[in-house]
């Protein structure tokens, strides 16, 4: 096991790095090594902070010397936990946490220690916004591996707005990747994770997004089956500016709810309209608002980063944390009773289950224009179990465990990467399909010792 004195090069490391370096013996360590799942408790040797390119090549070179494993932490937010590992090295990117936007040419350089809120804050301002997930506390890092969110169906994947990004290789080389530079790398890292070199920075495509017409739509628990029935025809079917993803939640206990909903279990559909034509969005969800008896209607305009972030406060960091994921392109009755069944069992209050559109825009891209194969997904899902007790992960794992695997069958039978734990060798291989081998044959050029092995592994092929 490594420790502070068995570590060589140690000082000098402390010397080259403009960053922090903690080690066990500092008083800052407990709070260093943490992530966003709390479920998730590894003891690094060391945690690298790092403010620039400079330190993270340092940091990779002491790590490859000392025969450490390399964890790459962006905003700790991984479910399994890959943002840190025990008795190697973490290289934190959480001090290079800037954006920089460009209006004219609706682009932003965004820092691999970013937040999606603050690429939210910044192109905001412009009126400008790039498709991300759901949650502004996640980092970057959930660029690399698809992303799905309010923007999905309107202007495709996180990845399919990802024009370059910077990476620093396994063997201390900085390159630049994108259609015209290192361009199989390009195609790699767009869903590939961080499997291919530590990325520093990305630069993404913006488009014209500042006011949405969003908010839930929730039901009564028993109105489930009625409702994900009449969803899964009505969804597929609007135009790509309306999106929804159907949830089995329960309503928090606290404003904006009211008082007789909180604590109660519920179906619900979070809306989200992105388009021009916002006297549109009262026509096109009357359908919505006729379907059983909701019991709360909270769509109205919002600007789309308060939208992105409307669960921040719900989720913070510190909770545990257990998920699995599925992508589907139907949803048969046999697997609505199963939902339903299923919902009405969340384990505990944060407990829930999301089905995020993935048609629309990301549909039409080819299945071998990034590792990103579903590409006839209508349906991206993630089963998680939520709770701030210790106590109360196993009841959180056994729910998600056996909704999953109840569910499965009726999957498309990959899963996306971004919502999976450490399910072994097979299921990586499933999430990229037929793109696995040509993702494989990448990282032997790229990474052929397999140094950026703390992830949902891609093996080199040999």
């Amino acid at each position: 096991m490594a420790t502070v004195t068995t570590l060589e090069g140690l000082d000098e490391l402390r010397a080259q790095v403009r960053g922090e370096v903690i080690t066990s013996d500092d008083g800052r360590y407990e709070q260093a090594r943490q992530v966003y799942n709390a479920m998730i408790d590894k003891r690094p040797a060391l945690v690298a902070r790092c403010r620039d390119i400079a330190d993270v090549r340092a940091a990779l070179a002491f790590g490859r010397a000392n025969g450490l494993d390399i964890a790459v932490r962006g905003g700790g937010h991984n479910g399994a936990g890959f943002g840190t590992v025990d008795d190697g090295i973490v290289i934190d990117l959480s001090p290079m946490r800037w954006v920089r936007v460009d209006p004219e040419a609706r682009t932003a350089h965004v820092g691999g220690g970013c937040m999606l809120a603050d690429i939210d804050h910044a192109t905001h301002a412009f009126g400008l916004a790039a498709p991300v997930g759901i949650i502004g506390t996640t980092g970057v890092g959930l660029l690399l591996g698809g992303g799905v969110g309010h923007l999905t169906r309107k202007h495709g994947l996180s990845i399919d707005n990802v024009l370059a990004a910077d990476v620093v290789l396994a063997d201390g080389t900085f390159v630049r990747a994108s259609e015209d530079e290192n361009a199989d790398l390009f195609w790699a890292i767009r869903g590939g994770g961080g499997n291919f070199g530590v990325v520093t920075a990305l630069t993404l495509q913006l488009h014209p997004v500042s006011t949405v017409i969003a908010g839930p739509i929730l039901w009564p628990i028993d109105a489930a089956a009625e409702v994900l029935a009449w969803y899964r025809e009505f969804l597929p079917a609007q135009p790509d500016e309306l999106t929804g993803f159907f949830a089995f939640l329960t309503v928090p206990p606290g404003p904006p709810f009211p008082e007789p909903l909180h604590m109660q279990k519920v179906c619900a559909v979070a809306w989200c309209y992105g388009g021009d034509d916002m006297a549109a969005v009262d026509e096109l969800l009357t359908p919505a608002r006729e379907v059983a008896t909701p019991a709360l209607d909270g769509v109205m305009p919002l600007p789309l980063p308060a939208w992105n972030a409307a669960f921040d406060g719900l989720y913070p960091a510190g909770d545990q944390w257990y998920w699995r994921g599925d992508y589907f392109n139907e949803i048969p009755d046999a697997a609505i009773d199963i939902h339903a069944e299923f919902g009405k069992k969340l384990p505990t209050w944060k407990s829930t289950m999301h089905l995020y559109p993935s048609d629309g825009a990301a549909s039409r891209v080819a299945p071998d224009a990034t590792p990103w194969t579903y590409r006839d997904a209508k349906w991206t899902g993630v089963f998680a179990g939520v709770d701030p007790d210790p106590a109360n992960a196993d009841a959180i794992r056994d729910w998600t465990v056996a909704y999953h695997e109840a569910l499965h069958p009726y999957s498309m039978g990959g899963s996306y990467m971004n919502f999976m734990m450490e399910e072994g060798q097979e299921r990586v291989q499933a999430a990229y399909g037929s793109n696995y081998a040509r993702l494989a044959g990448i990282k032997a050029k790229y990474d052929p010792e397999n140094v950026f092995h703390v992830n949902q592994n891609i093996k080199p092929t040999a």
